[in-house]
């Protein structure tokens, strides 16, 4: 069995598809500025009430489908689409296909077909690559990895994926911009036909994961390392909000040392029901097992 394979291929997608179910960064329902003037505190007071009465009626809907591309420089670019909620953290199912990059390059090279099937649940996520790559699994087609295996090998990357993952819905980008300080309203715009008000602003990645994160001291530091690391200082975030104020559509922009990240997630459906069957046991390998098999002699390709 060619463990060892499906052990790299494992750790990248447990990486790709917890990213791709984070419609935002966790964020909180508070802004604030200084130095300034009346007239721009009036200013910025309007969107902000608005997007306040937007952030309780996205995250009350519970359930909506969803659609949206990203791109990570020259690491992967992706389409997904699919049903998630947020009753009880983050569930749903979504399907995730690699249209280019290193990563989508490498899941075909393993024997992957360039799309993944993942399903969501409170503590864990399951991830189907297809036959080419359960043929190195043992033949069975769903990997499962629960979140705090994944917050334990990743270190305090892995504790902040763990901590997005479980607190991923669409209202965590309006409680991103609210964060930032530096939310303002565009304008009128269509969102598929769907008449909208847009919104934009910037948010400081490191500060708005301090500000709203569990991690200690410690971890902290690390995570803005790797942060710096990888060239990620700041993201520009915009929505579109229904006459309904409901989320419709999210953009996030930013720039890392790979190149530029892109995303784009367009929302309906909102009380939509979601998928909420696990895959059978029997068709399923944890992902720490996959760990274990391939550190073994036997488990090498």
């Amino acid at each position: 069995m060619r463990t060892s394979t499906a052990r790299r291929m494992g750790t990248a997608l447990a990486a790709a598809a917890a990213l791709t179910s984070m419609a935002a960064c966790s964020g909180s329902d508070s802004a604030s500025g200084s130095g300034e003037g009346k007239a721009d505190a009036v200013a910025k007071a309007r969107p902000v009430a608005a997007l306040k009465q937007v952030q309780q009626k996205t995250g009350g809907s519970r359930s909506a489908k969803v659609e949206g591309s990203t791109e990570m420089g020259g690491t992967m670019s992706m389409k997904q689409s699919g049903t998630i909620g947020w009753a009880d953290g983050l569930s749903g199912a979504l399907t995730i296909t690699y249209t280019g990059g290193t990563m989508g390059e490498a899941l075909k090279k393993a024997g992957g077909d360039g799309s993944v099937e993942a399903r969501y649940f409170k503590d864990e996520y399951y991830a189907n690559m297809g036959a080419g790559m359960a043929a190195n699994a043992g033949g069975k087609n769903w990997i499962r990895y629960s979140y705090k295996d994944l917050a334990e090998l990743g270190g305090a990357a892995g504790d902040v994926m763990k901590d997005q993952i479980q607190n991923s819905t669409p209202e965590q980008g309006v409680k991103a911009l609210l964060a930032s300080g530096d939310v303002k309203k565009v304008g009128q715009e269509d969102v598929r036909g769907v008449p909208a008000t847009h919104y934009s602003g910037t948010i400081d990645v490191a500060g708005l994961t301090a500000e709203n994160s569990d991690l200690d001291a410690k971890q902290l530091t690390a995570f803005k390392e790797q942060l710096a690391l990888a060239g990620v200082t700041t993201q520009t975030v915009d929505i579109w909000v229904d006459e309904n104020d409901l989320l419709v559509k999210k953009t996030e922009r930013g720039e890392m040392k790979t190149g530029t990240f892109n995303s784009t997630l367009f929302y309906s459906d909102y009380g939509t029901e979601v998928p909420a069957n696990r895959p059978e046991a029997s068709d399923t390998v944890d992902f720490k097992e996959l760990l274990k098999q391939g550190a073994t002699p036997s488990g090498a390709s």
